[in-house]
């Protein structure tokens, strides 16, 4: 069986074990732009040992911010900054991913520790937001989002490819499609944000199709060779969840045939009265059934955080790569430290770069 600190290979990319780091919005962007903090950011988790690092969510149009504050990909300025942070995450070893995301009506937020709720209207750093149908998510974010016209959808699709061929030329290895968490492609799977009566709404087919339709067009400008990717909300905790969930993996059947390599599970957040049952490794389950019932690799995240479960979740083939956030967040050496804890053999080598490895090795 395979272990935790295991190499992985997926079409052309290879991560030197099966951690990756999950994308985790920072709201540090200026005008959609790089700096210095993401530098840091992302390189220090290349060095600290994860196999990949998938870089935070990222829109494809000023609309498509959760805040003002999100990276974005919709003009080259934007991507050749972005380029020498990708270049550094793989000179240190980690395969260089990236998110690409339309926040939908959740779009136009203060930063979380700002509020995390909508700014109104006529205020800086706000601009209207669009949805499926208009329908408000609720809670701190009560606004009433702008019904999307064919139009918007065939121009969101557009913005999708044109921000994914950015990520193409700048060297991302590990493309992930945003299709989860209450944003925009979440917004059309769901019944709960999706009453439209045409082609993009009503039946399981017609909510799925803006969801495949724009994998199908990401897949002829993404490279047969890297990995197409989606993070996917399976399950929202929230009326009929067998009934979604069979659903989901019939739309992850679909994506399948049209070239899709990986599946991130996750879940909806498609509304504030989910009943989310928060505890260890509660997604794994759902993973699992994942890899039976479509034959796609899978990860997921969401409270893994012990060494040791997180070996035996690759070891009993229940997932294929664990993603990690906040462990990461706390200590960019966690992969040492892991390896350390579960008895693998030259963990700093294995886990760090020379300098470090060095210095750790020799002094005990």
């Amino acid at each position: 069986m395979p272990a935790l600190f295991d190499s992985y290979k997926l079409n052309g990319v290879t991560l030197r074990n099966r951690l990756a780091v999950s994308p985790m919005c920072q709201y540090q962007a200026h005008d959609g732009m790089v700096n210095d903090w993401h530098r840091v950011h992302y390189e220090s988790f290349a060095r600290g040992g994860a196999g990949a690092v998938i870089m935070e969510a990222t829109a494809v149009a000023p609309e498509g911010r959760i805040t003002w504050a999100d990276l974005g990909l919709w003009n080259d300025a934007q991507a050749e900054a972005m380029q020498p942070i990708v270049q550094s995450i793989a000179k240190w070893g980690a395969a260089p991913g990236i998110q690409i995301a339309h926040a939908g009506r959740k779009a136009s937020a203060n930063r979380p520790w700002e509020g995390d709720d909508h700014i109104p209207l006529g205020e800086p750093n706000s601009w209207e937001t669009i949805a499926p149908s208009p329908l408000a998510f609720g809670a701190s974010l009560p606004r009433v989002p702008r019904e999307m016209t064919l139009e918007d959808i065939a121009r969101v699709q557009s913005d999708t490819v044109k921000a994914v061929t950015r990520a193409r030329d700048i060297g991302i290895q590990w493309l992930q499609l945003h299709m989860a968490h209450g944003y925009l492609a979440q917004n059309f799977f769901s019944p709960i944000s999706n009453q439209r009566t045409d082609k993009y709404g009503g039946s399981p087919e017609n909510r799925s199709r803006y969801l495949l339709e724009t994998l199908i067009a990401v897949r002829k400008v993404w490279p047969a060779d890297r990995v197409l990717s989606v993070r996917l909300g399976l399950i929202e905790f929230f009326g009929d969840d067998d009934a979604m969930l069979d659903q989901a993996l019939t739309l992850l059947n679909s994506m399948k045939n049209e070239g899709l390599d990986f599946v991130d599970v996750s879940m909806g957040f498609n509304t504030p009265e989910a009943n989310i049952p928060w505890a260890p490794n509660f997604l794994a389950p759902v993973a699992e059934k994942v890899r039976t019932s479509t034959g796609l690799p899978a990860s997921t995240s969401w409270y893994i955080s012990d060494a040791a479960t997180a070996d035996a979740l690759i070891r009993e083939e229940k997932l294929d790569v664990v993603t990690m956030g906040r462990p990461f967040l706390s200590d960019p050496h966690w992969p040492y430290h892991a390896a350390k804890t579960i008895g693998v053999k030259n963990a700093a080598k294995l886990t760090l770069p020379s300098p470090y490895a060095h210095w750790l090795a020799r002094y005990r």
